[in-house]
């Protein structure tokens, strides 16, 4: 095998930041969802610099100029697995297709799953019903101070979430209740995640804390993080990668509350790393914007990475590839709060790459994860690798 043309890769996630509905949109209610597209159509976003890399260049965009010369390669993939969630979004990535969607609880979970999980941990709960996870603490954070319920509640992704005040259920306490909901939700009832979503403050003013903590299903054995780690190849997360993964593969890691914080951490690592893969997510989008239907901070949110990408390109080494990305869409034009089924951006940049190369629809976000197993000589079971194409 010939000497690889890149030693370090640097892959990010812009959680949800969806390019159009795919052909099957409609099956999952998301026809007309186009997170990029919509918001670009209704407030006028200014991007400067991930246009000059070519993202205005993937398909018209309201509002932005495609590049005439892009900076980077381009193009959009689809999901090739049944789902639209973060788990399904980013285990596709390393080279696993589902079979089948992870189960959703549009109403709620079953009687008998709540009450084998209150039997367990000795404790009534409240909710159980889809909602926000800041709504549904501000109305009925005063009930569980009262009665020490923990707060069930489930969202359009596949995950039974758990919030409880950390003066009322101590931290210790709600991680064990979050490994006992995992024990119980198997089989045809075996969500993506169970999450911990301890909570501090007065009625009115609750807030959610940093320590939240996600117990996801243990992806299938031969992932690309798995490869890597074989091949002694340093995997460095950031964000909520190290959890959707369940630290497989990954040698260290640094968590991230906001996207500031994941950008910050990623130019770090990049003073850390000297090769390998730097695999950061950036949440905002999702969490703070998509899910609450929120436009302008969805926009601004995107003009702040895009502000941040002149600091990271500068970083960049001769054979560093950077490769920009999302897993989902979570369109907040919509009437929906719920994930979207959309194509995802692509744009792959470095000094070695070829320019302006439009790498077309890639029918699988495998092709990101084979690209990225080629250069360090691996191979996955899924996903055609591209990089012949921007070298």
């Amino acid at each position: 095998m010939s000497e690889s043309p890149f030693s370090r890769v640097v892959w990010i996630v812009l959680d949800s930041v969806g390019i159009g509905a795919m052909p099957d949109a409609a099956e999952y209610g998301d026809e007309g969802s186009d997170t990029l597209g919509n918001i670009a159509r209704v407030r006028p976003l200014h991007l400067p610099h991930l246009v000059s890399l070519g993202l205005a260049n993937i398909k018209p965009l309201a509002n932005l100029e495609p590049a005439s010369e892009p900076q980077a390669c381009y193009g959009r993939c689809a999901l090739a697995s049944p789902g639209k969630d973060t788990t399904t979004g980013h285990w596709e990535m390393v080279g696993i297709h589902l079979e089948k969607p992870f189960p959703v609880y549009p109403h709620g979970f079953p009687a008998e799953i709540i009450e084998e999980f209150e039997r367990r941990i000795g404790r009534f709960t409240l909710g159980n019903r889809p909602a926000s996870g800041t709504e549904i603490i501000k109305e009925l954070g005063e009930e569980h101070l009262r009665t020490g319920s923990p707060i069930v509640y489930t969202s359009a992704d596949s995950v039974f979430q758990i919030a409880a005040h950390e003066e009322v259920i101590p931290l210790w306490e709600l991680y064990r209740m979050c490994e006992i909901a995992r024990e119980i939700l198997r089989g045809p009832h075996e969500v993506g995640r169970v999450i911990a979503r301890p909570f501090v403050g007065l009625p009115g003013s609750f807030t959610r804390t940093a320590n939240r903590k996600d117990y996801a299903v243990p992806p299938p054995r031969g992932m690309l993080l798995d490869q890597l780690d074989d091949r002694d190849v340093m995997v460095f997360a950031v964000g909520k990668v190290f959890d959707v993964y369940l630290g497989r593969g990954i040698r260290d890691y640094e968590k991230a509350r906001t996207n500031e914080e994941g950008m910050e951490k990623t130019l770090a690592a990049l003073d850390l790393v000297k090769s390998g893969l730097i695999f950061a997510n950036l949440v905002d989008f999702d969490q703070l914007y998509g899910h609450r239907n929120d436009v302008e901070g969805y926009a601004r949110a995107l003009e702040a990475v895009d502000r941040w990408l002149p600091s990271l390109l500068e970083k960049l080494k001769e054979k560093d590839l950077l490769i920009v990305t999302a897993d989902h869409g979570c369109d907040p034009t919509t009437a929906s709060t719920d994930h979207s089924r959309e194509y995802v951006p692509l744009l792959v940049y470095g000094r070695r790459a070829r320019k302006g190369v439009c790498l077309g629809l890639r029918p699988t976000l495998s092709d990101i994860g084979q690209t990225v197993a080629e250069i360090y000589g691996l191979r996955l079971a899924h996903g055609e690798s591209f990089l012949g194409q921007i070298v």
